[in-house]
């Protein structure tokens, strides 16, 4: 039971999902389950496996989703299952024991996602590389998108829809993607900026002139995209560090994806020119 559960769990954080594991860690008296009996709470409150069924287990469900809420990482739990509960045993026996249970959020790796393989692309995956992130590029030309010459993460290249067809991918993108959009043209730049609309990425951002921001901003509009997610964006992107070179460029977006990860003043760096 314990290693289904564990292999569901992997399945779900490949594919963006988060939750929170309970495990029983601890238990003294009657109790319908034993040491190590585990749950996987999604955030809508689902579950997969049991640490024992009855108002404790609902306890614990309800403790989990607030760790969601709050964004809490691990929590400990004491539970009285006698006094003030009316739950039964499997046999039909009245559980009078107390238990503790672990709580741990369990998240998807955080990643930079970049759409685009041209020379900011390039230089960015090299360089998120080597400061420890996971990094996917994708691109639509194969000749860009490939290992050979994007050899520092995984390398996607297909039709951009294809990218947010769950059947093909699965869900690429999650509360810990980092999103670059730096793609070879104004138009591919827009549809991906379209396309992450809903997507629940922690960061995008688009590079850009002001000018071009507003030539964008026109057409997604008239293509229905929420003025919400235009404003969530980070454009142009990058901290201002007067860029030039696709080296410079890469180092000023994964600075600001930087600063954005660890919760600093984004805002105030952006106007401290």
């Amino acid at each position: 039971m314990y290693l289904s559960l564990m292999e569901k769990i992997v399945s779900d954080v490949k594919l963006g999902r988060i939750g929170v594991l309970c495990i029983l860690i601890e238990q003294h008296g009657s109790n319908p389950r034993k040491e190590g009996a585990s749950m996987w709470v999604y955030p809508d409150g689902t579950i997969e496996g049991t640490i024992g069924g009855g108002p404790m287990e609902h306890e614990c469900i309800g403790e989990a989703m607030d760790m969601l809420k709050k964004g809490d990482m691990i929590r400990v739990k004491d539970c009285n299952l006698g006094a003030g509960l009316s739950g039964t045993c499997p046999e039909g026996a009245v559980c009078g024991g107390e238990s503790r249970v672990y709580f741990e959020t369990i998240l998807p790796e955080d990643e930079i996602f970049i759409f685009g393989a041209g020379h900011v692309g390039k230089a960015l995956a090299r360089v998120a590389h080597a400061s420890g992130f996971k990094v996917t590029v994708w691109d639509e030309r194969p000749e860009f998108a490939n290992e050979e010459n994007i050899p520092w993460g995984r390398v996607l290249a297909c039709p951009l829809e294809d990218l947010f067809d769950i059947s093909k991918h699965g869900k690429l993108f999650h509360g810990g993607s980092y999103v670059v959009i730096v793609t070879r043209g104004h138009n591919l730049d827009s549809d991906a900026m379209r396309l992450m609309e809903g997507q629940g990425a922690a960061y995008i951002g688009v590079i850009g002139s002001r000018g071009k921001i507003a030539f964008v901003d026109k057409k997604l509009k008239e293509l229905g995209v929420g003025e919400d997610h235009l404003k969530s964006m980070y454009r142009p992107i990058g901290l201002p560090i007067k860029a030039e070179t696709p080296e410079e460029i890469a180092v000023c977006i994964l600075a600001e994806i930087i600063a954005v990860q660890r919760g600093a003043n984004v805002a105030a760096l952006r106007n401290a020119t």
